[in-house]
């Protein structure tokens, strides 16, 4: 009987879990929206500071400000790594609270799927599109937004001079690499969740009252 059940279980297309987590995405979308902001912030704060450490040096020293800007840079490392290391916290923890919550929600859901027949992996994809979505439309967006107020903070700082002196392969090297670290943390941040999801007992599943 069991093994009659197993061999009944169909692996469904990739593009059957896209459309199922983009469902729950807008069946949550307040939610969404707010694990959304939160990954755009980290990542606006991430690119804002990678940019105007890059940039501050090369245009403290055409300004004319190279004993400041040396004595900042020494002193300012160990704050640069830590303020990065903070903001990929607060993202990382942002997407994985976020998405514990979605599994706790959907308790009975995922355990009528795999009463269906749904395969572990089929719950593991479904979860992986739905971190990485969020952190990848999260990071694009607050990488635009940090590497504009960066721009606007150096404008600032030091006037027009910052468009000649910095390049837009510097400006576009910023705000992909920002974006690709918000992604990769989405998708680490997307694991464990995912793993609890694709692990649960459905018949426990169906039980339990949310």
């Amino acid at each position: 009987m069991g093994k009659a059940g197993v061999e009944k279980q169909v692996r469904l297309p990739l593009s059957k879990a896209v459309e199922i987590a983009f469902k729950s995405l807008k069946m949550r979308w307040q939610r969404s929206v707010l694990t959304l902001a939160t990954i755009a912030l980290a990542i606006a704060f991430l690119a804002f500071i990678w940019l105007t450490r890059i940039a501050e040096p090369a245009l403290s020293a055409t300004a004319g400000h190279i004993p400041g800007s040396v004595a900042a840079g020494a002193g300012g490392m160990a704050r640069t790594v830590w303020l990065l290391s903070l903001s990929m916290l607060v993202c990382l923890v942002g997407i994985t609270n976020a998405m514990l919550m979605s599994v706790m929600e959907r308790f009975r859901e995922i355990g009528t799927m795999k009463c269906l027949g749904a395969l572990d992996s089929f719950i593991l994809e479904l979860f992986f599109i739905e971190s990485v979505f969020l952190g990848g439309s999260g990071a694009v967006i607050g990488a635009l937004l940090g590497c504009m107020m960066g721009m606007l903070q150096l404008w600032r700082k030091f006037g027009s001079s910052v468009g000649g002196q910095i390049s837009w392969s510097e400006l576009l090297g910023v705000g992909g690499g920002a974006a690709a670290i918000g992604i990769v943390i989405a998708a680490a941040a997307a694991f464990y969740p995912a793993l609890k999801a694709a692990r649960m007992d459905p018949i426990a599943a169906m039980r339990v009252e949310v």
